[in-house]
């Protein structure tokens, strides 16, 4: 199976876990064990990819002791692989830049490392019950003006053509669907999306409205559908 092939996920209670360092494989193996998940543990990212290929998990933890382009490859890949699949990264480095990074190129949360086992577990629960409510399942297909979204197949199209759009510019538009109408805060949208409560800019979210306006409304200056709303943050009017 090719690695752009987009698998569909499924509920289970199995986390994988991409972790070189023998000790902190044991820890994580214990840690997630110990709430009843079932949890498979692979050293690199060719045997994460194949394990991904062979079922899909709740969640994937991935250890990057420093980030980097390889990092980023492979988040980009795993979010390819699977729409939505949640992806929790540890990281010894504590550089925002980092951080901003690697969620932008798909990761859900980011944990430090030396890392608190409860928050850690915390920060998982939290991206499995916000997965959930970005199933597949009850998306199906979406239209709005001459937009058609499929978040199935992650595929949108816009007067016919095929629009590319980032995981979290499909993510967005997704929370945006399901709350049509209502008034959205930039750090809503943070939470609800990024996932990363200490996220730590808002000039993201307004970065990735400016970015589905030009992709997706006819006239981007003038949007009909993804409103400022000033002072509180944005509404999506299908």
């Amino acid at each position: 199976m090719a690695a752009s092939t987009l698998l569909r996920p499924a509920p289970t209670d199995r986390i994988l876990v991409i972790e070189d360092d023998g000790a902190l494989q044991k820890i994580l193996w214990r840690l997630f064990s110990s709430e009843g998940y079932e949890v498979d543990v692979v050293p690199d990212a060719v045997c994460a990819l194949e394990k991904l290929r062979q079922g899909v998990p709740a969640a994937v933890i991935l250890d990057l002791p420093r980030p980097g382009s390889s990092g980023c490859d492979l988040c980009k890949k795993i979010a390819n692989l699977i729409s939505g699949l949640p992806l929790v990264i540890l990281s010894a480095s504590s550089k925002v830049a980092d951080k901003v990074l690697l969620l932008e190129m798909g990761a859900d949360d980011y944990v430090t490392i030396p890392f608190s086992p409860r928050e850690l577990l915390a920060r998982l629960h939290a991206i499995i019950r916000r997965a959930s409510r970005f199933s597949p399942e009850d998306a199906d297909v979406y239209a709005f003006s001459d937009v058609m979204v499929d978040f199935y197949k992650r595929e949108i199209t816009r007067a016919g053509e095929k629009i590319t759009v980032t995981p979290k510019e499909l993510k967005t538009l997704e929370f945006f669907a399901k709350n049509a109408e209502r008034v959205i805060s930039r750090e809503e949208l943070l939470n609800e999306v990024w996932g990363y409560q200490n996220y730590p800019y808002t000039r993201t979210v307004d970065n990735h409205m400016l970015r589905l306006r030009q992709k997706l409304e006819s006239e981007p200056s003038k949007p009909l559908h993804f409103l400022t709303v000033y002072g509180q943050g944005y509404k999506f009017l299908p």
